[in-house]
């Protein structure tokens, strides 16, 4: 559905992106995982049509991009990361006017986004501008899919969303994957990385690996370590500095760990004559987020 080689884009002096090359099958959901400046939005305007890449080949549907950005469009549905609808038009006013762009009507696609337009169809004459943050990502998903495209873009989607609606965002991505549309997201959401089928880890720029959720988790080849104490921050800037860690990474309440080999009883001691209390130590499973932050170091 989505080719990738060796894309380029630079602002000035600063590299958006570098050598990005990936591909996204038919009925996948692949995400693009990083957080914000990683280059995740540059890929997607490129992918959408909108962007052209410095260098580098960009290919939807079998049709190079750049050359074919008209014909590509009505196979493409792109969702940008902030709300971009008119905000004076009523829900029903909005989907109306994007399903007229494509010659199409809310009534032809309607088994589409059937689900999602239920969920706000009672509010059909109700401004855009007037709606909360979950009404506003279901009427632009329903925008986005009103004249059935082959390709989902979903630039981060649920970036501002309260939690439950991500659940059921992510629930509906699901459901749509399932009538046959292939789905390209990006997410700073390390959480979210699970519900993908690939993902590609992004830093500035550059992709660090590539592969399912669970090929990620498996990657990690150390034994990781949840560390917790009563003094959470300092600990961590102190094992920083420890000749026991390696890689050493704040998660809420917990400081995770890697170690040098048998060293988990000084670790310990050593804390504890340092003036920490409450110190426990425990072996953990791994998360995307681990892996992230395990690759950023290396």
């Amino acid at each position: 559905m989505v080719r990738l080689n060796n894309l380029c884009k630079t602002y000035g002096t600063t590299k958006a992106i570098e050598d990005i090359s990936f591909e996204v099958n038919e009925n996948e959901i692949f995400g693009l995982i990083g957080p914000d400046g990683a280059g995740k939005t540059t890929i997607m305007q490129i992918v959408a049509t909108l962007l052209v890449p410095d260098s580098g080949i960009a290919e939807v549907c079998g049709m190079e991009v750049n050359a074919n950005f008209k014909a590509l469009r009505k196979h493409i549905g792109y969702m940008p990361g902030k709300f971009s609808l008119y905000p004076d038009l009523s829900i029903e006013e909005n989907i109306e006017f994007f399903a007229a762009l494509f010659g199409t009507t809310v009534q032809e696609n309607y088994h589409l986004v059937s689900d999602i337009y239920s969920q706000i169809e009672p509010f059909k004459d109700r401004p855009a501008g007037k709606l909360s943050g979950g009404m506003k990502q279901k009427l632009a998903l329903s925008c986005a899919l009103i004249h059935k495209p082959k390709l989902l873009i979903l630039d981060e989607p649920t970036t501002g969303v309260d939690a439950v609606s991500r659940k059921e965002f992510w629930g509906m991505l699901k459901n749509l994957q399932k009538k046959g549309i292939s789905i390209l997201v990006s997410t700073p959401y390390m959480d979210e990385a699970a519900l993908c089928d690939r993902v590609a880890l992004m830093q500035s720029g550059k992709i660090l690996q590539i592969d399912t959720p669970q090929a990620v988790v498996n990657s990690f080849n150390e034994v990781l370590y949840a560390v917790t104490s009563d003094k959470v921050y300092k600990m961590k800037e102190y094992l920083k500095h420890s000749n026991y860690c390696k890689n050493v990474h704040l998660f809420g309440q917990e400081v995770h760990v890697t170690l040098n080999t048998g060293v988990i009883d000084n670790v310990v001691t050593e804390l504890k004559n340092t003036g920490f209390s409450n110190v426990e130590i425990k072996p953990i499973n791994p998360t995307v987020e681990d892996c992230f932050m395990k690759l950023m170091v290396q």
